[in-house]
């Protein structure tokens, strides 16, 4: 959990910081263009001290409004079951009217948002004629990829409203008459819209004063948070309202000496038990080599290790084939055929002799 730290603005700093804005913007625009809707917007600058690992963004409630009854205020709302366009529109100008809220100038279901402003242009000519845009908290994970990135560059990204609340004119009304802060992980410095140039004095210190506080409690970090705080306009240069002492720089340098300390006495405890270690095993290998000096040293023989395994021995086919014993008979007829063979070759050899001797 971050360490929620206040911190105590110098009311005299913020209001000269106040008063030289003021005095700016009267003498940077003439009598004549000072209308209502010329006025110029007045923000905060947070610095911090860190970067923020993850992007997060902020509602400050304001005790006094930064919007006008003129700003327009268009509500992106969900297609309602077995109704058209139209009747979700009536739908919901009614509910408005019921729980009391004025400030809505258009109602758009998202089914005309996916039809009707799908062309570029459409969705330029959107951006531009509205100042503010609500969404319904059931079609919020719907409306980026139907809105574009021109919403979400010129931080016109619609905020999110629960239309099944009980209290929703009054949710409505912090969101349009409050401010957000977006913190991102790309920088240091953030800023929030607290006032603008038609309040005064004591409004826009008051703004100021729960704009930071807010932050402060919020802001999802450890420790000290904010380096300085700057007051400025739109044309202005920027104002030090708030800026950090480095006390905690102090405190975060000796918990770094704290921390090496800690280690490099670890390290010597690690050495001194070491050395402590090798000093007593030499007394034990000299006891070790008394006994084994009374004992009687085993000789020690040679073992031969097998290298190759012994290959099993097959019996051989020849004693493993037994010629088996035959009958009587069949010897003799064998004999007597192996007589018949003999006598006709002896036969056939006598003729050829005396063939060859009447020649």
């Amino acid at each position: 959990m971050a360490e929620k730290i206040e911190i105590a603005l110098d009311r005299c700093q913020v209001k000269k910081a106040v008063q030289a804005l003021q005095a700016f913007v009267k003498t940077t625009f003439s009598g004549e263009s000072l209308l209502m809707d010329d006025t110029q917007q007045i923000s905060l600058l947070f610095t911090l001290w860190k970067i923020p690992r993850k992007p997060q963004t902020i509602r400050i409630p304001l005790p006094h409004g930064l919007r006008t009854d003129s700003e327009e205020v268009c509500l992106f709302t969900r297609d309602e079951p077995k109704m058209t366009s139209e009747q979700t529109q009536r739908f919901y100008k009614t509910l408005l009217e019921e729980k009391g809220v004025k400030c809505i100038t258009e109602i758009i279901p998202y089914k005309v948002l996916k039809t009707e402003y799908k062309p570029y242009e459409a969705k330029r000519r959107l951006l531009g004629n509205f100042e503010m845009f609500l969404s319904d908290d059931r079609i919020r994970r719907l409306l980026p990829a139907h809105l574009g990135k021109h919403f979400y560059q010129r931080k016109k990204e619609p905020l999110c409203v629960n239309m099944q609340s009980k209290h929703l004119a009054r949710d409505i009304q912090r969101l349009i008459q409050g401010t957000n802060l977006k913190v991102n992980g790309k920088g240091s410095c953030c800023m929030a819209r607290v006032a603008h140039s038609g309040m005064t004095a004591d409004e826009i210190m008051e703004n100021i004063a729960v704009t930071v506080q807010t932050v402060v409690a919020k802001l999802r970090t450890r420790g000290p948070v904010i380096k300085v705080i700057h007051l400025k306009s739109q044309t202005s240069v920027a104002l030090p309202i708030y800026t950090s002492d480095l006390n905690h720089l102090a405190m975060v340098h000796a918990a770094h000496k704290r921390a090496r300390a800690s280690e490099v006495k670890g390290a010597a405890d690690k050495k001194q038990a070491k050395i402590k270690r090798d000093d007593t095993n030499p007394t034990d290998a000299s006891a070790a080599g008394g006994q084994e000096e009374e004992e009687e040293i085993p000789l020690l023989v040679p073992i031969e290790m097998q290298s190759k395994k012994q290959k099993l021995e097959k019996p051989s086919k020849k004693k493993q084939l037994k010629k088996s014993p035959k009958n009587a008979r069949v010897k003799r007829r064998m004999n007597d055929k192996s007589a018949r063979t003999k006598k006709t070759r002896k036969t056939d050899s006598n003729v050829k002799k005396n063939v060859l001797k009447l020649k």
